[in-house]
């Protein structure tokens, strides 16, 4: 049986979780440098974690070396754990009819590419009762490029599948050019979806093979696509 991959970003297109992440960051930043900053300058959607806290480290004129970053992304997660209880996030409009739909066929293999440190998207997805649906994923842990992790979803697909899969068989769904730009990074069909910080306009100027206002109508939505 042919099988399709389908690697979902998480921020604005699975969930909203009342910017936790970035309360999480706004707190080191008052802890560790003494001052409330809104990092309202630093490019947060569809970047990768380790991408944007060398952006902070930068801006604060710290080390950006591999050891500092890590400590930093330590501190944020345990901040991160913190937060998302305290905020009002949602579940968007259709995911999870449409993730447990997928799940149920035998040729889609359901995955993750993030920009999310691995154990940020587990408490995330974990918070909202989602982690479960998804068989693996490629993180900011394996490289700060997002345009990079496509390699590292592929690769773990063929391990647990024993196959590889084809660029023609592949999927990335996501909200931000980031995510468009990625999936085009290694050929793979990229789908849209304006949920999340991007606006539909901007997200039609990357060209997309598919642009969603979002994934409510999940019949509709697994026609066109063929999931």
């Amino acid at each position: 049986m042919s099988k399709r991959l389908l690697l979902w970003d998480i921020d604005g297109t699975l969930i909203q979780s009342g910017h936790a992440g970035v309360h999480a960051l706004i707190e080191i930043v008052r802890e560790r440098f003494g001052t409330h900053d809104d990092l309202s300058d630093i490019e947060i959607a569809g970047k990768t974690d380790r991408a944007i806290v060398r952006d902070i480290l930068r801006k604060y004129q710290q080390p950006e070396d591999d050891e500092s970053i890590a400590a930093f992304a330590d501190r944020y997660l345990a901040g991160l754990r913190e937060e998302l209880p305290r905020r009002a996030g949602m579940v968007l409009p259709g995911i999870r009819q449409l993730l447990t739909r997928l799940n149920s066929e035998p040729r889609i293999v359901v995955a993750l590419l993030t920009g999310n440190l691995r154990r940020g998207a587990r408490l995330k997805l974990a918070h909202y009762g989602l982690w479960h649906l998804f068989e693996f994923g490629a993180f900011a842990d394996d490289h700060h490029d997002r345009n990079q992790l496509g390699a590292f979803a592929r690769e773990r697909a063929r391990e647990k599948h024993g196959h590889d899969f084809d660029s023609a068989d592949i999927d990335v769904i996501g909200d931000t050019g980031h995510d468009i730009a990625c999936g085009k990074a290694f050929g793979a069909r990229t789908i849209a979806v304006a949920t999340g910080g991007w606006s539909r306009e901007s997200l039609a100027a990357r060209n997309p093979d598919y642009l969603f206002d979002d994934f409510s109508e999940v019949e509709r939505v697994s026609a066109l696509l063929d999931w």
